[in-house]
């Protein structure tokens, strides 16, 4: 099963530049945070590894962009409406929330696997000792 990557759509969405109002360009790269951000939780729900991948990719190519887009709208003369700059903590705040979410999953699947496959009494392990060095780097 091959994964296809899966970018961000750069497109106007129908707005012509010379129709756009100044925000429009922060206004797309918000969309385009806000949707990866959602077909991401979608992926998740649905435990679809191809698609969590793709999205994770796709999401962390859409808040460089914002970061970037955001950054120099501020520097500049108008800065970033309050409309737009509390979408951006609330996108902020559901990425925090999805890395929470996946950082307790890896704690739970990191115990599961501990009680299946448990070190040994008496310094014996299931490991064998390149397994066992290896596995002591990432501790539980």
């Amino acid at each position: 099963m091959s994964c296809l990557p899966h970018l961000p759509d750069s497109g106007d969405n129908g707005r012509s530049a010379s129709t756009s109002l100044p925000t429009a360009p922060l206004e797309r790269l918000l969309a385009a945070v806000e949707t990866e951000l959602s077909d991401l939780g979608s992926a998740l729900h649905r435990r679809d590894s191809c698609a969590i991948e793709e999205h994770a990719q796709a999401l962390r190519v859409a808040l460089e962009q914002a970061v970037d887009g955001f950054s120099r709208a501020a520097r500049g003369s108008q800065g970033v409406p309050p409309a737009l700059r509390n979408r951006l903590m609330n996108a902020s705040g559901e990425v925090a929330a999805q890395r929470e979410s996946l950082a307790r999953a890896t704690v739970a699947l990191d115990h599961a696997m501990d009680v299946l496959m448990p070190a040994g009494a008496g310094g014996s392990s299931f490991y064998g000792p390149q397994g066992q060095r290896t596995r002591s780097l990432y501790p539980s």
